[in-house]
């Protein structure tokens, strides 16, 4: 029996780089495809984006008689990010009880409504990092109530829409009696009814509540005061751990930003600009406000 000679070293390193070589195409055969996160497959899939947006509630959402759809400042942001897409756009009404659910259950990709950052929201769903707008709560009261102050709320009844985030600072810091109601709608019927001494919800609403094509029937109100009640960040909304989704978003509003569309769509529907004026001019010198980072809860 002849004695096994040994492979000389550079067939031997052969070997190695062939094998080396089969593991990594074996590797590659077996390993997952990358995919944009279940959100954007779901968009380009069906080739359509659904957004969640306010019902109407001028000048955010605004009804059209003709079609009976809901249009207006929400609406048209939807569209852009749908066309950028290259997909249509369909809108659903959320309400404060139904938009995170709704979001969370896939009826709706994103949120683009009055829907500001809140730690409890942060820790259950997920959103683009550079708010579109900052708006704070208002109370619209009537003129006749005394109230001039968040002060002069202690123990009276202050009506909100369900899951608002300014329950707990009307609660807490000025003590008034809270009452959640479905919406801005049953909100001001309750304020007009008596049941409530004030209806407290975001200030550009009530502001064109006052001032637009309805200010007639608004005669015998006003807003208490014209300090905002925690003015804070309006974020559009993702579901939690949807990276891509997040990151094209903010991609989209650094866009509306440096562009001037976001004041322009502001002006045509008449949304107070003033933190969008000035987030367009730091927009334009490279600079952009963030939301809070996510809470990351155990």
């Amino acid at each position: 029996m002849k004695p096994r000679i040994p492979a000389a070293p550079h067939r031997r390193a052969g070997i190695a780089v062939s094998l080396a070589i089969a593991a990594a195409i074996a590797s590659l055969a077996f390993a997952p495809q990358a995919h944009a996160d279940a959100t954007l497959d779901r968009i380009k899939q069906r080739g359509k984006l659904v957004v969640g947006i306010d019902g109407v509630s001028p000048p955010f959402g605004i009804m059209d008689p003709a079609t009976g759809k809901v249009g207006g400042f929400q609406a048209e942001l939807g569209e852009d990010i749908a066309r950028r897409l290259g997909v249509k756009l369909e809108t659903v009404s959320v309400t404060a009880s139904t938009r995170v659910q709704f979001l969370q259950s896939g009826k709706v990709d994103l949120l683009v409504a009055n829907i500001q950052w809140t730690r409890e929201r942060s820790a259950s769903l997920s959103y683009a990092p550079t708010p579109y707008n900052e708006v704070g709560g208002a109370a619209l009261v009537s003129r006749q109530s005394g109230i001039t102050r968040w002060e002069d709320l202690k123990g009276k009844v202050a009506c909100v829409s369900q899951g608002s985030n300014y329950a707990e600072p009307l609660d807490k810091t000025y003590g008034a009696v809270v009452k959640g109601l479905r919406g801005i709608p049953e909100s001001l019927l309750a304020l007009k009814g008596g049941t409530c001494a004030a209806s407290v919800h975001v200030q550009p609403a009530l502001y064109e509540l006052l001032h637009g094509p309805h200010a007639k029937e608004w005669e015998g109100y006003t807003l208490a005061t014209s300090d905002l009640l925690i003015p804070s960040p309006t974020v559009i909304w993702t579901r939690r751990n949807e990276a891509d989704t997040r990151a094209f978003v903010d991609g989209v509003i650094h866009d509306w930003l440096k562009s001037g569309y976001l004041l322009a769509q502001a002006g045509k529907f008449g949304v107070p600009d003033d933190y969008i004026r000035k987030a367009t001019d730091k927009a334009r010198q490279g600079s952009f406000d963030k939301a809070p980072l996510e809470i990351q809860e155990n």
